[in-house]
């Protein structure tokens, strides 16, 4: 992985735990919009960071999948 991968993958990360960060709690309502619009923006942050991983790390790609469906159960 050359300099200019390295520095793409810290900018998905830093951005995805910024999301995860600001996270706003969802209320009761039924349609709380604004929980709606921050959780299409990590999951779509969320998926550049899990296809760059997937390109650049494909030896490691079952390791990390079956890692990540632990976190997700």
């Amino acid at each position: 992985m050359d300099k200019k991968q390295i520095n793409e993958l810290v900018k998905l990360m830093r951005q995805l735990v910024s999301d995860v960060q600001g996270a706003p709690y969802p209320s009761q309502e039924e349609n709380n919009e604004l929980y709606s619009i921050w959780y299409e923006h990590v999951q779509r942050n969320a998926q550049n960071c899990f296809e760059f991983l997937d390109e650049y790390f494909p030896d490691d790609k079952q390791e990390f999948s079956k890692n990540l469906k632990k976190m997700f159960k």
